[in-house]
């Protein structure tokens, strides 16, 4: 394989360029029997002038520093992603053409980083350009490297929300170097988009988030490298969107512009017949600009050598967890340069304000912008920083999505959602999370926690930044008794038993604030002759199955589990999964949860009306024991 490199490729051979991505479009999806030909034809011509002559890349060392980056937000055109990567030669036209869509290969349907030239994975649309914010975001203000970031964007998914967030905070930070390509195609999935070919109307909305705005003919190769050469260069600060007005399918004259072909590849004859139409099969492989090297006075991104110190509190003093969380994330920051925090304007509730006020240049604000938070987090750690991004934690319920997309993309996140449950008190219902344990319980390889004292949290924090995957950790409103002594280890996956005997009858489990109200069970049992065995699952996935399993066995299957939280796929849930897998054949289970709607009152008011508070966990005890 012969390849081509220079930075000054002419615009002829980008012509054919661009007919060879559109072929290798239609025989991938073809031979696939699926994809997205069309959707990837009407780009064709944008990637032939971008990955020739502006994207600045090693395309034989992916992680190098000064690269650029290139995302596909419209991930369903990943025949012209992996046509691009056939044109560059890291890969080949067999496995272009075999490995496409096909069980257990690399070339999925929806791009992923399972190919080391993917930073995030795409699909869900409007997440490529609120990624491409956190990774523009490290660009200037850590690595503090000239890459640029290049989103190529649908015209589709300019309906989402999130893609004007992503334009609003890149224009607060002053992004130039984040460039949206928007594929103006007219046509979506089922028919014509909101705005179809009014580029006038994107313009003005672009514009009006902070964006400078260039407009372009999407098939004029010669106004497109003049356009990305222009939004390449230094600005004013402004992210730049680049609207190119495209035909869907352009190149075959069967189907350009025609409506009812998104999403459908070309029977073999036709298949055939649009080869033909754009010139038959070619097999250039041409590489662009290399990109700069690395600067000297890049920003340190290795840790200091030191261990964290993490704050002392006091036996018995009380402190909220959601203090702790803030304590802690400071006392981390001092130790590795990595850590960084990102808040949703709460962070005087969720205490992240005490990392902004010691680490202002490792702060970002995402104002009230959830999708956002988790986005600009997600583009943080793929360029390896360990980013806490923290909210309500009932709000972070709008970046399901998100989360949920970064773990398909495999990043470490780390989300810390506060004020949850009914114990958060006059508020009311709209504040308080009660899904949040289910929600983030079912994200693949996620790891939940629920701290019940400051000195938990603190070491969950710690233990935070350096999990793998989605990590989240639940923190409430309220102060409450520090309950473990400095030093205590907390593993992920451990729990800890607060109370026990050789006579217990009863198992009490609780999490964060239940489990004060079970240590105040257990103590009204003993009062009455009743011996409880009391377990902290700070660890909420994974569980500590053993300890669940000898509990359960040691008080002849009687178990309350007692969470602030709505009944469905919480604590209890992930206690019986556990004792289901592997426990006692006898159980006998109370489970107290939030079951009808809350509404205003204290914190102990909605406790004790939720059937939460020491006497009912108590009562319920008694109950299982007079079965």
């Amino acid at each position: 394989m012969t390849i081509t490199q220079t930075s000054q490729i002419d615009l002829d051979t980008v012509a054919e360029l661009a007919a060879q991505l559109r072929v290798d479009s239609i025989r991938s999806s073809t031979s696939a029997g699926s994809g997205h030909p069309t959707s990837s034809m009407s780009a064709a011509d944008l990637l032939a002038v971008l990955v020739t002559r502006h994207l600045r890349f090693d395309w034989d060392a992916p992680t190098a520093p000064g690269n650029d980056h290139l995302i596909f937000s419209k991930g369903h055109a990943s025949p012209l992603l992996y046509s691009v990567y056939k044109a560059v030669g890291v890969v080949s036209d067999d496995e272009l053409m075999n490995g496409y869509r096909r069980f257990g290969q690399r070339l999925e349907g929806h791009p992923t980083p399972v190919l080391p030239w993917v930073d995030v994975a795409t699909g869900s649309l409007g997440q490529g350009l609120p990624d491409g914010v956190g990774i523009a975001l490290a660009g200037k203000y850590l690595d503090r490297q000239p890459y640029r970031t290049w989103v190529l964007c649908g015209d589709s998914e300019l309906a989402e929300g999130s893609i004007w967030e992503a334009l609003d905070k890149a224009a607060h930070y002053e992004l130039s170097n984040l460039i949206a390509i928007v594929d103006v195609n007219r046509l979506g999935q089922s028919g014509p988009t909101e705005l179809g070919w009014d580029l006038d109307a994107y313009a003005r909305r672009a514009e009006a988030f902070g964006a400078r705005v260039l407009v372009v003919d999407g098939h004029d190769l010669s106004a497109i490298d003049d356009a990305l050469g222009t939004a390449a260069e230094p600005n004013d600060g402004r992210p730049t969107v680049v609207l190119a007005k495209t035909v869907k399918g352009s190149g075959f004259s069967e189907v350009e512009d025609k409506p009812d072909w998104h999403g459908k590849p070309f029977p073999d004859d036709m298949a055939d017949r649009a080869i033909a139409e754009l010139g038959g099969i070619r097999d250039l492989v041409l590489r662009g600009p290399r990109p700069e090297p690395a600067s000297a006075d890049d920003a340190t991104t290795e840790p200091a050598g030191v261990a964290a110190t993490l704050p002392h509190y006091a036996l018995s003093d009380e402190v909220a967890t959601r203090k702790a969380y803030g304590d802690a994330l400071v006392a981390l920051g001092a130790a590795d340069p990595r850590i960084l925090a990102l808040d949703g304007e709460v962070s005087n509730s969720t205490y992240s304000n005490a990392f902004a006020h010691a680490y202002p240049d490792r702060y970002f604000e995402m104002f009230i912008a959830e999708q956002q938070l988790v986005a600009a987090a997600t583009g943080l750690s793929v360029r390896g920083y360990r980013a806490f991004a923290s909210t309500f934690a009932a709000f972070l319920t709008r970046a399901h999505d998100f989360i949920r997309m970064g773990a398909i993309s495999g990043v470490d996140l780390r989300l810390v959602g506060s004020h949850a449950g009914v114990e958060i008190g006059a508020d009311g219902p709209s504040q308080m999370a009660l899904e949040d344990l289910a929600m983030m319980r079912a994200v693949h390889g996620s790891t939940v926690l629920y701290p019940s004292d400051a000195t938990s949290t603190a070491a969950l924090v710690e233990a935070m930044a350096s999990t793998a995957g989605i990590s989240y950790l639940r923190t409430t409103r309220g102060a409450y008794p520090v309950l473990y002594e400095d030093g205590e280890a907390f593993p992920v996956g451990g729990s800890k038993l607060l109370r026990s005997s050789d006579h217990d009858q009863v198992t009490l489990v609780g999490a964060g604030v239940t489990l004060h109200a079970c240590l105040r069970a257990a103590e009204i049992l003993a009062d009455g002759g009743v011996a409880a065995r009391v377990i902290d699952c700070y660890s909420v996935k994974p569980i500590d199955a053993d300890t669940l399993i000898a509990a359960v066995g040691a008080t002849s299957g009687r178990i309350v589990v007692a969470e602030d939280h709505h009944p469905e796929g919480g604590l209890a849930s992930a206690v019986t999964d556990a004792l289901l897998a592997g426990g006692p054949t006898s159980l006998s289970l109370a489970h107290l949860a939030v079951r009808d709607m809350p509404g205003s009152g204290s914190g102990p008011e909605l406790l004790a009306w939720a059937g939460l508070d020491a006497d009912h966990i108590a009562a319920a005890a008694r109950e299982l024991l007079d079965r």
